[in-house]
């Protein structure tokens, strides 16, 4: 599977239930979300202009996304809600790994690229690292309708959270999107 066609099977509306235990508090929490995934095609202008943000060459990009999110934590039962939008730009010795160009999100205060990675199993897995933290995030689909995520976020010298998070596809997968999982899912032979 490409980064092109992961992004193009997680078009979509999706739930998304996550668990994060915080390691140092020893305690965990539950959240909901419903998250909404539009693909953005490389010469769009939201991609174009992330580019441009970050000094790349915007014709090196394969493809974006914007990611739009509304959601609650048990903690706090306040709305969490905003949108991103994320561009892949490969490295040129190796396309299924570079650079990941991502708007300000949920967690930043300022835009942050990071780097992604498209496994032999088909999971895409994002590496960030900000002024005080880390972390990596691991994205795999148990089929077409089940996306699984696991990450890891460690603060100042230690682990401080870890979460599983399962996304449920509220609705059909587009044809060509089923056909890439089932090409990963499927034991060839």
């Amino acid at each position: 599977m490409t980064v092109e066609e992961f992004f193009e099977l997680s078009a979509g509306k999706w739930f998304s239930h996550r668990t994060s235990h915080h390691l140092a508090f020893k305690q965990a929490e539950d959240g909901k979300s419903e998250i909404n995934i539009e693909t953005l095609p490389a010469d769009h202008p939201e991609v174009i202009k992330l580019c441009q943000q970050y000094e790349v060459d915007p014709s090196t990009a394969t493809c974006g996304a914007r990611v739009t999110w509304n959601g609650t934590m048990e903690w706090d039962e306040e709305k969490h809600e905003g949108s991103t939008v994320l561009v892949t730009v490969p490295d040129q010795d190796s396309p299924d790994e570079g650079k990941l160009l991502r708007e300000m999100g949920y967690a930043e205060k300022a835009p942050v690229a990071g780097r992604y990675k498209i496994g032999t199993d088909g999971a895409l897995t994002l590496t960030t690292e900000y002024e005080t933290m880390w972390s990596e995030e691991r994205l795999w689909f148990a089929s077409p309708n089940l996306r699984m995520r696991v990450s890891v976020l460690k603060r100042f010298g230690g682990f401080s959270m870890a979460s599983f998070t399962s996304e449920i596809r509220m609705g059909g997968a587009p044809a060509k999107a089923a056909e890439a999982a089932n090409s990963v899912n499927t034991p060839s032979g």
